[in-house]
């Protein structure tokens, strides 16, 4: 599995944008996110920082309009809420997720693992670009379901490595932007 962020440049400036000018999560949106968490999920969930938790549910309401009331609705919004989860393990602010972000196609797993095992913003560096298995070690820990756990760990991954349903892989894909 391949540490890191989501790749395309595209995608890592209008997450950079969000995090400057992004307001704070509508009440109402946070609400909605409260009530589709168990109590566990809800504190990994309060843990995110302001801009990851309004990304988060921003994608978790794009999945909601696709899936409609279809079997498995409510599973697809949890992981669409959980899936960067992980991130806030790292501590890292803006400009130190730039610079993960900058490290991340030079860093595989087994650099970012002992990066994590030193000290300072290197070990910073090297939990950020670990974030999706941090996030479904903690979703895991948590009580999340299958699939909200593995979402979490494969949503950077390339179709061919999912576990979790293509189609529904697809869809959660589709509404992280």
């Amino acid at each position: 599995m391949k540490a890191g962020t989501k790749g395309g440049p595209g995608h890592l400036v209008r997450r950079a944008a969000s995090t400057l000018f992004r307001r704070r999560t509508p009440p109402e949106d946070a609400a909605w996110a409260n009530d589709q968490l168990s109590d566990a999920e809800r504190r990994l969930f309060d843990r995110m920082t302001e801009a990851d938790r309004a990304h988060s549910v921003r994608v978790a309401r794009r999945v909601e309009v696709s899936v409609g009331d279809q079997d498995g609705a409510d599973v697809a919004v949890v992981a669409a809420l959980l899936h960067d989860v992980g991130k806030g393990e790292a501590g890292l602010g803006f400009y130190g997720r730039i610079v993960a972000t900058l490290c991340d196609p030079f860093a595989d797993d087994q650099l970012a693992e002992a990066w994590s095992q030193r000290s300072g913003i290197t070990r910073r560096i090297g939990l950020y670009l670990r974030y999706p298995a941090l996030g479904a070690e903690s979703l895991q820990l948590a009580g999340s379901s299958a699939l909200v756990v593995a979402w979490s760990a494969e949503h950077h991954e390339p179709e061919e490595a999912w576990t979790v349903p293509v189609e529904l892989g697809r869809l959660l894909q589709a509404a992280d932007y």
